[in-house]
Protein backbone atom coordinates (compact mmCIF):
# COMPACT_ATOMS: atom_id res chain seq x y z
CA UNK A 1 0.00 0.00 0.00
CA UNK A 2 1.16 3.49 -0.80
CA UNK A 3 2.44 5.31 2.25
CA UNK A 4 1.83 9.05 2.40
CA UNK A 5 4.25 10.94 4.59
CA UNK A 6 4.24 14.58 5.64
CA UNK A 7 7.05 16.54 4.02
CA UNK A 8 8.53 19.94 4.47
CA UNK A 9 8.94 22.09 1.43
CA UNK A 10 12.67 22.87 1.15
CA UNK A 11 11.96 25.63 -1.35
CA UNK A 12 9.78 27.55 1.07
CA UNK A 13 12.65 29.00 3.11
CA UNK A 14 11.45 31.49 5.67
CA UNK A 15 8.65 32.93 3.59
CA UNK A 16 5.64 34.18 5.52
CA UNK A 17 2.67 31.84 5.21
CA UNK A 18 -0.58 33.80 5.05
CA UNK A 19 -2.64 30.92 6.36
CA UNK A 20 -0.78 30.91 9.68
CA UNK A 21 0.49 34.46 9.85
CA UNK A 22 3.96 33.26 10.91
CA UNK A 23 7.13 31.84 9.39
CA UNK A 24 6.29 28.31 8.32
CA UNK A 25 6.92 26.10 5.29
CA UNK A 26 4.45 26.94 2.55
CA UNK A 27 1.22 24.99 2.48
CA UNK A 28 1.24 22.77 -0.62
CA UNK A 29 -1.87 22.41 -2.80
CA UNK A 30 -2.12 19.84 -5.59
CA UNK A 31 -4.18 21.24 -8.50
CA UNK A 32 -5.49 18.57 -10.89
CA UNK A 33 -7.04 19.87 -14.12
CA UNK A 34 -6.26 19.23 -17.78
CA UNK A 35 -7.66 22.63 -18.82
CA UNK A 36 -4.53 24.78 -18.98
CA UNK A 37 -6.52 28.02 -18.67
CA UNK A 38 -8.33 26.94 -15.50
CA UNK A 39 -5.24 25.30 -14.02
CA UNK A 40 -3.11 28.39 -14.63
CA UNK A 41 -5.74 30.65 -13.08
CA UNK A 42 -6.10 28.45 -10.00
CA UNK A 43 -2.32 28.20 -9.63
CA UNK A 44 -1.85 31.99 -9.90
CA UNK A 45 -4.69 32.64 -7.43
CA UNK A 46 -3.31 30.25 -4.80
CA UNK A 47 0.31 31.37 -5.24
CA UNK A 48 -0.74 35.00 -4.86
CA UNK A 49 -2.19 34.05 -1.49
CA UNK A 50 1.03 32.38 -0.34
CA UNK A 51 0.42 28.72 -1.21
CA UNK A 52 2.88 26.47 -3.01
CA UNK A 53 1.17 24.78 -5.96
CA UNK A 54 1.87 21.37 -7.50
CA UNK A 55 0.19 20.70 -10.87
CA UNK A 56 -1.18 17.53 -12.44
CA UNK A 57 -3.07 17.14 -15.72
CA UNK A 58 -4.51 13.63 -15.31
CA UNK A 59 -5.65 11.14 -12.71
CA UNK A 60 -2.46 9.12 -13.07
CA UNK A 61 -0.33 12.25 -12.62
CA UNK A 62 -2.39 13.21 -9.57
CA UNK A 63 -1.75 9.92 -7.76
CA UNK A 64 1.98 10.10 -8.52
CA UNK A 65 2.11 13.69 -7.28
CA UNK A 66 0.21 12.74 -4.13
CA UNK A 67 2.86 10.15 -3.30
CA UNK A 68 5.80 12.34 -4.32
CA UNK A 69 4.75 15.72 -2.95
CA UNK A 70 2.49 14.86 0.04
CA UNK A 71 0.30 17.97 -0.48
CA UNK A 72 -1.73 19.53 2.31
CA UNK A 73 -4.85 19.87 0.12
CA UNK A 74 -6.08 18.96 -3.35
CA UNK A 75 -8.16 20.87 -5.91
CA UNK A 76 -9.55 18.21 -8.24
CA UNK A 77 -11.51 18.70 -11.47
CA UNK A 78 -14.24 16.17 -12.29
CA UNK A 79 -13.33 15.91 -16.01
CA UNK A 80 -9.87 14.49 -16.75
CA UNK A 81 -8.40 12.98 -19.92
CA UNK A 82 -7.63 9.49 -18.61
CA UNK A 83 -10.39 9.00 -16.05
CA UNK A 84 -12.92 11.06 -14.12
CA UNK A 85 -12.28 13.02 -10.95
CA UNK A 86 -14.73 10.90 -8.99
CA UNK A 87 -12.65 7.79 -9.63
CA UNK A 88 -9.50 9.68 -8.68
CA UNK A 89 -11.16 10.81 -5.47
CA UNK A 90 -12.03 7.20 -4.61
CA UNK A 91 -8.44 6.13 -5.28
CA UNK A 92 -7.05 8.95 -3.16
CA UNK A 93 -9.31 8.04 -0.24
CA UNK A 94 -7.86 4.53 -0.17
CA UNK A 95 -4.42 5.92 0.69
CA UNK A 96 -4.84 9.44 2.07
CA UNK A 97 -7.20 11.74 3.96
CA UNK A 98 -5.87 14.88 2.28
CA UNK A 99 -8.68 17.49 2.08
CA UNK A 100 -10.20 17.54 -1.42
CA UNK A 101 -12.04 20.42 -3.09
CA UNK A 102 -13.74 19.16 -6.25
CA UNK A 103 -14.35 21.42 -9.26
CA UNK A 104 -17.06 20.84 -11.87
CA UNK A 105 -19.01 22.70 -14.53
CA UNK A 106 -22.11 20.86 -13.30
CA UNK A 107 -23.77 22.66 -10.40
CA UNK A 108 -26.75 20.35 -9.72
CA UNK A 109 -27.14 19.21 -6.11
CA UNK A 110 -27.22 15.55 -7.16
CA UNK A 111 -23.82 15.87 -8.83
CA UNK A 112 -22.39 17.59 -5.75
CA UNK A 113 -23.70 14.80 -3.53
CA UNK A 114 -22.01 12.15 -5.68
CA UNK A 115 -18.73 14.01 -5.23
CA UNK A 116 -19.19 14.14 -1.46
CA UNK A 117 -20.17 10.48 -1.33
CA UNK A 118 -16.92 9.35 -2.93
CA UNK A 119 -14.86 11.31 -0.42
CA UNK A 120 -14.60 14.94 -1.47
CA UNK A 121 -14.74 17.43 1.39
CA UNK A 122 -16.19 20.31 -0.61
CA UNK A 123 -17.48 21.06 -4.11
CA UNK A 124 -17.19 24.24 -6.18
CA UNK A 125 -19.07 24.79 -9.44
CA UNK A 126 -17.50 26.52 -12.44
CA UNK A 127 -17.29 29.36 -13.14
CA UNK A 128 -16.20 30.43 -9.68
CA UNK A 129 -14.86 33.51 -7.96
CA UNK A 130 -11.11 33.13 -7.27
CA UNK A 131 -11.60 34.61 -3.79
CA UNK A 132 -14.17 31.92 -3.00
CA UNK A 133 -11.72 29.24 -4.17
CA UNK A 134 -9.09 30.53 -1.75
CA UNK A 135 -11.64 30.77 1.07
CA UNK A 136 -12.71 27.15 0.56
CA UNK A 137 -9.13 25.86 0.47
CA UNK A 138 -8.35 27.77 3.66
CA UNK A 139 -11.47 26.35 5.31
CA UNK A 140 -10.48 22.77 4.42
CA UNK A 141 -7.00 23.32 5.79
CA UNK A 142 -8.29 24.81 9.03
CA UNK A 143 -10.51 21.81 9.61
CA UNK A 144 -7.79 19.29 8.89
CA UNK A 145 -5.01 20.93 10.92
CA UNK A 146 -4.06 19.16 14.13
CA UNK A 147 -1.98 20.02 17.16
CA UNK A 148 1.12 17.88 17.48
CA UNK A 149 1.71 18.82 21.11
CA UNK A 150 -1.47 17.06 22.35
CA UNK A 151 -1.91 14.57 19.55
CA UNK A 152 -2.83 11.57 21.71
CA UNK A 153 -4.85 13.11 24.55
CA UNK A 154 -8.08 11.14 25.05
CA UNK A 155 -10.93 13.58 25.42
CA UNK A 156 -14.08 11.69 24.45
CA UNK A 157 -14.79 7.99 25.03
CA UNK A 158 -18.15 6.20 24.65
CA UNK A 159 -18.95 2.50 24.31
CA UNK A 160 -15.70 1.44 22.69
CA UNK A 161 -15.35 4.59 20.59
CA UNK A 162 -12.45 6.87 21.50
CA UNK A 163 -11.91 10.30 19.98
CA UNK A 164 -8.43 11.82 20.25
CA UNK A 165 -9.58 15.38 19.69
CA UNK A 166 -6.28 17.21 19.33
CA UNK A 167 -4.82 14.45 17.19
CA UNK A 168 -8.05 14.15 15.19
CA UNK A 169 -7.96 10.36 15.42
CA UNK A 170 -10.78 7.90 16.10
CA UNK A 171 -10.60 4.34 17.36
CA UNK A 172 -13.49 1.88 17.63
CA UNK A 173 -12.86 -1.25 19.72
CA UNK A 174 -9.14 -0.55 19.45
CA UNK A 175 -9.27 -0.28 15.65
CA UNK A 176 -8.37 3.05 14.07
CA UNK A 177 -11.05 4.42 11.76
CA UNK A 178 -9.85 6.71 8.99
CA UNK A 179 -12.11 9.76 8.67
CA UNK A 180 -12.02 12.80 6.46
CA UNK A 181 -11.68 16.16 8.27
CA UNK A 182 -15.39 16.88 7.93
CA UNK A 183 -16.44 13.43 9.09
CA UNK A 184 -14.25 13.85 12.15
CA UNK A 185 -15.74 17.27 12.91
CA UNK A 186 -19.28 15.90 12.66
CA UNK A 187 -18.51 12.93 14.90
CA UNK A 188 -16.82 15.19 17.44
CA UNK A 189 -19.81 17.57 17.47
CA UNK A 190 -22.25 14.71 18.05
CA UNK A 191 -20.16 12.78 20.59
CA UNK A 192 -19.52 15.93 22.61
CA UNK A 193 -23.28 16.07 23.32
CA UNK A 194 -24.37 12.43 23.74
CA UNK A 195 -28.11 11.88 23.85
CA UNK A 196 -28.85 15.36 22.53
CA UNK A 197 -30.44 15.89 19.13
CA UNK A 198 -28.47 18.23 16.90
CA UNK A 199 -30.23 19.70 13.89
CA UNK A 200 -28.52 19.89 10.54
CA UNK A 201 -28.04 23.60 11.12
CA UNK A 202 -26.45 22.88 14.52
CA UNK A 203 -24.03 20.51 12.82
CA UNK A 204 -23.29 22.98 10.07
CA UNK A 205 -22.49 25.63 12.66
CA UNK A 206 -20.27 23.31 14.73
CA UNK A 207 -18.50 21.39 11.97
CA UNK A 208 -18.35 24.00 9.21
CA UNK A 209 -18.96 27.29 11.02
CA UNK A 210 -18.77 30.41 8.88
CA UNK A 211 -16.79 28.46 6.30
CA UNK A 212 -19.88 26.63 5.02
CA UNK A 213 -20.97 27.44 1.46
CA UNK A 214 -23.39 24.63 0.58
CA UNK A 215 -26.79 23.24 1.54
CA UNK A 216 -28.04 21.36 4.60
CA UNK A 217 -28.31 18.12 2.63
CA UNK A 218 -24.51 18.04 2.62
CA UNK A 219 -24.73 16.97 6.28
CA UNK A 220 -26.75 13.86 5.35
CA UNK A 221 -24.14 12.72 2.84
CA UNK A 222 -21.26 13.03 5.29
CA UNK A 223 -23.24 11.41 8.12
CA UNK A 224 -24.03 8.46 5.86
CA UNK A 225 -20.35 8.01 5.01
CA UNK A 226 -19.42 8.35 8.68
CA UNK A 227 -21.96 5.74 9.76
CA UNK A 228 -20.68 3.27 7.17
CA UNK A 229 -17.10 3.61 8.42
CA UNK A 230 -18.10 3.20 12.07
CA UNK A 231 -20.28 0.20 11.19
CA UNK A 232 -17.39 -1.58 9.51
CA UNK A 233 -15.41 -1.32 12.76
CA UNK A 234 -18.38 -2.14 15.04
CA UNK A 235 -21.16 -3.93 13.10
CA UNK A 236 -23.29 -4.46 16.22
CA UNK A 237 -23.24 -0.83 17.34
CA UNK A 238 -25.12 2.18 16.07
CA UNK A 239 -23.42 5.30 17.36
CA UNK A 240 -25.46 7.82 15.37
CA UNK A 241 -29.24 7.72 15.06
CA UNK A 242 -31.53 9.83 12.90
CA UNK A 243 -34.35 11.87 14.41
CA UNK A 244 -36.87 12.30 11.62
CA UNK A 245 -37.45 15.88 10.60
CA UNK A 246 -34.95 17.21 13.14
CA UNK A 247 -31.40 15.91 12.82
CA UNK A 248 -29.05 13.40 14.46
CA UNK A 249 -28.17 12.11 17.92
CA UNK A 250 -25.08 10.34 19.30
CA UNK A 251 -26.04 7.21 21.22
CA UNK A 252 -23.66 6.80 24.17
Amino acid sequence: MLQIRARRNPRAGGKMNRLEGSRLPQVRVLVVDDDVVVRTMVKATLEKDGFAVVEAVSGGDALKALEREAPDAMVLDVVLPDTDGLSVCRDVRRISQVPILMLSSRAEDTHKIIGLEVGADDYLAKPFNPHELVARVRALLRRSRMSGAEADRKLISHSGLVIFVAGRRVEVSGQEVSLTPLEFSLLHALAASPGHVLSRQDLLDRAWGQDFFGVERTVDVHIRNLRQKLARAAPDRQYISSVRGVGYRFEA
